[in-house]
Order: structure tokens, then C-alpha cells, then sequence
């Protein structure tokens, strides 16, 4: 059975990684890509995915432009470390050709309630960076609950956070989008950093894609190569940079690439825990609608991974 796929992406450089993977992906049929702020404002996260889109070979993808910040602020400004993490750009300030194509005049919003009702189960829905255009879409249709599978990449159950010792970024920066998202009832796999950052990639895998002679490998390699360098600066030690939003991507794909913990899900929103993604004591004993990812078959995803986007990289 092929997936429809939606990616809700910040498109900084593992959401291009994750655009690759979903392309890349014979289950999978990616049928447009929701826009949000994070790695880069959201103007730019269009900017990037049309160019990604162009450079491999999917013109035909749809971008629509998302909300531009948190539900509870005024504004949104780029983080210093996400500008180092990412590049000036937010994709390791490597060359790509812009798009001549414009975002749709269709909103975020609208798109992911419209693709729920013509699609219904065979929809997945693959947030990669903040809640905020799920969480205003289940706010006006809250049947949405209802029709939409989610697999998102934030959170933390097991582990430190990234931003705190509590909270992942992606929650932190709307922790009450996340927080509405995962007491909504939704059908939500939260794929954090518990299994992502067991999923990394190195110099060697990149020296692969450099040697495609292609346009679409130099930039693959390129542009992970600074990631790569980034995570040697911010995490020495780990030996490579995390696959966070490919994992979602993958997990979309193919649930069993982890081993999931079915729990009621919440968001700390107040104190110094505030961005904790947590066990919802509200709900201990209701139905469980969220799962979080807990163990991943990292060497198999691996596998998968550089063998599909390798594959899409020597074409273009």
C-alpha cells in the first residue's frame, strides 16, 4: 500500500535529508509539504523546499506557506544556534538553484484538513518542526482528531533534552501547539531524540554521495558535511550528525523500524520543565492515542536511508 505523505517541514538541513528519504521511498507518495518556522523563518523554509523539491526532480510537489510563529507570540526571530547548526541559509550555506515556483495560495491549514478528508487513513501527516499548524488546524476542525495519523519528530521521553535538560527544540518552541496536539486525541508517534540520536550519519556516508559526480549528491554531501561539522562543535563525541527528520520520515513509512510505548502524552507548560514532553497523569487510564518511539533498528534504517536517497542523488 502506498502512503500519502504531507511533510511539515522547518526546512533546515535534515528536513531536506527527510525530503530526500520521502522521495526516495516506493511506499510513499509525498503530496505536498506544509511550511513552519524554526531552523529558518518560514518564508524561507518555502524558499528551501522548492529549491530541494527542484533539485530532485519534484517539481510537481505542492509547498503551502504555514504560520509564521508560535500560537501564544507576537513574532518569531531565528536563533543564533540554529543559524550555526543549519547555516545562513539553513542548508549549510550550500549552493542550490532557486525555484522559479511560488508557495500555493492555499494555507497550511486548509491543505491539511482537505488532504484528511480526500485521503483518510491512507494519510500520514510528518511534523518536523513545531506544532503550530497542527495545532491551529485541529482547533478549526476539531474532527480532525478523528481522520489523521501523525508520526512526529520532537520530544524527549527517555532522554535529556536539547535545549534544556527537559525540552526538545521542536517542542520548545510551541510548547502549547504540542501540548493541544497531544491531549486532542489525535493518532500521534512522537519519534524524539530517545531513537534519533542513535541514527547517525558520517563523513564516509556523505564521501558516498560525492562520488555520484551528480548535482544533487555535491549538494547532498555538501550540506550534510556542515551539519556534520556543526555536531562536532555542539556534541563532540557523538561521531556524526543525528537523522532526526529522516527517522520520522522512515518511521511514516515503516512503523516497525521502532519499538513504540503506548502512552497518553502532555506538555509541561509552566516552570523550568516547561517543554517536557511527558505521561499525561490526566489520562492514565483513557485509551491510548499517542506512542512514543523508545528503541530503533538503527543499522536497518541506516541501510534504507543511503540506499534510497543514494539512489534519487545519482539521477539528478
Amino acid at each position: 500500500m502506498t502512503r500519502k505523505l504531507i511533510l511539515d517541514l522547518d526546512t533546515g538541513i535534515d528536513d531536506a535529508l527527510a525530503i530526500a528519504y520521502a522521495l526516495g521511498s516506493p511506499e510513499a507518495e509525498l503530496i505536498g509539504i506544509t511550511t513552519t518556522y524554526g531552523n529558518v523563518l518560514v518564508e524561507d523554509s518555502a524558499r528551501n523546499c522548492l529549491a530541494v523539491l527542484d533539485l530532485l526532480g519534484a517539481p510537481h510537489v505542492p509547498v503551502y506557506p504555514g504560520l509564521p510563529h508560535a500560537l501564544a507570540r507576537d513574532g518569531f526571530e531565528v536563533l543564533e544556534i540554529s543559524a550555526f547548526i543549519h547555516g545562513r541559509n539553513g542548508l549549510g550555506d550550500a549552493a542550490l538553484t532557486p525555484s522559479p515556483r511560488a508557495v500555493e495560495g492555499t494555507s497550511a491549514v486548509d491543505f491539511i484538513i482537505e488532504a484528511s478528508r480526500a485521503h483518510g487513513e491512507d494519510l500520514v501527516y510528518v511534523p518536523t518542526g513545531p506544532l503550530t499548524n497542527l495545532a491551529a488546524s485541529l482547533k478549526k476542525d476539531p474532527g480532525l482528531a478523528e481522520r489523521l495519523t501523525v508520526v512526529l519528530m520532537g520530544g524527549a521521553l527517555t532522554v535529556s533534552g536539547n535545549v534544556s535538560p527537559w525540552s526538545e527544540a521542536n517542542i520548545s518552541q510551541d510548547p502549547e501547539a504540542a501540548d493541544a496536539v497531544l491531549r486532542s486525541g489525535v493518532s500521534a508517534t512522537m519519534v524524539g531524540l530517545d531513537v534519533t540520536l542513535r541514527t547517525l550519519l558520517t563523513y564516509e556516508h556523505t564521501r558516498r554521495w560525492r562520488e555520484l559526480g551528480t548535482a544533487a549528491g555535491d549538494f547532498l554531501a555538501d550540506m550534510t558535511d556542515y551539519y556534520i561539522r556543526a555536531y562536532e562543535t555542539t556534541a563532540p563525541g557523538l561521531g556524526g550528525c543525528g537523522l532526526h527528520d529522516p527517522l520520522a520520515v522512515g518511521v511514516a513509512v515503516d512503523p516497525s523500524l521502532v519499538t513504540m510505548l503506548p502512552i497518553n502524552l502532555a506538555v509541561d507548560l509552566e516552570g523550568p520543565t516547561r517543554g517536557r514532553t511527558i505521561g499525561d497523569v490526566e489520562r492514565l487510564s483513557a485509551p491510548r492515542t499517542s506512542r512514543a518511539a523508545v528503541a530503533v533498528d538503527a543499522e536497518r534504517f541506516l541501510t534504507e536511508f543511503m540506499s534510497r536517497v543514494t539512489a534519487l542523488a545519482r539521477t539528478r
